[in-house]
């Protein structure tokens, strides 16, 4: 089985829906595959190469711009980029498409209650944002807009994470990013 080099996969989902466990799971399987990959979170960048950025729309915006720009670096060099970010909007999904390129971006929808994110909250952060200790945290005072042009939807309350990552594999060989 072959991956297409210079795909950028990119989850995309509320806090606490499953993206960073799916982005780990993936990666580990394709690096055990002996595929080359890079990984890139929010929550790491957010504390690195964006730490000048708050969570207001510009900011979230220019976060969203560099890890595509960064992501984009990647492709060019033939790495497999596995992306986890919220990037709650649709323009700013398709901004991440028409830096990357639409033909290298496979985006992938981690679908997940906000009531289920609640109760998952491991980082205690949606506590704090009901609380109003968190501004504009996405599905409590920001807006999570529901994805329209996406590639594939994973419900992880539906799905194990082992469910959703054969889900995913199966997609990526049957849309020939994946090829034998």
């Amino acid at each position: 089985m072959e991956l297409k080099k210079g795909t950028v996969i990119w989850f995309f989902g509320l806090s606490g829906s499953g993206k960073t466990t799916l982005a780990e799971t993936l990666n580990k399987k394709l690096i055990n595959k002996g595929f080359l990959t890079k990984r890139l979170d929010g929550d790491v960048l957010r504390r690195r190469l964006n730490s000048d950025l708050g969570f207001g729309e510009d900011d979230r915006k220019e976060n969203i711009r560099r890890v595509a720009e960064v992501s984009k670096l990647f492709s060019e060099t033939g790495i497999i980029t596995i992306c986890s970010f919220i990037t709650p909007k649709e323009g700013l999904r398709n901004l991440v498409k028409e830096i990357i390129g639409r033909d290298n971006v496979i985006d992938i929808y981690v679908n997940c209650s906000i009531e289920t994110c609640i109760k998952r909250d491991v980082k205690g952060l949606y506590k704090k944002a009901l609380n109003k200790e968190i501004l504009n945290f996405t599905g409590i005072d920001s807006i999570f807009e529901t994805p329209k042009n996406h590639c594939f939807t994973v419900n992880t309350e539906q799905e194990t994470i082992d469910q959703s990552i054969n889900s995913i594999e199966l997609f990526l060989k049957e849309s020939t990013v994946l090829e034998k």
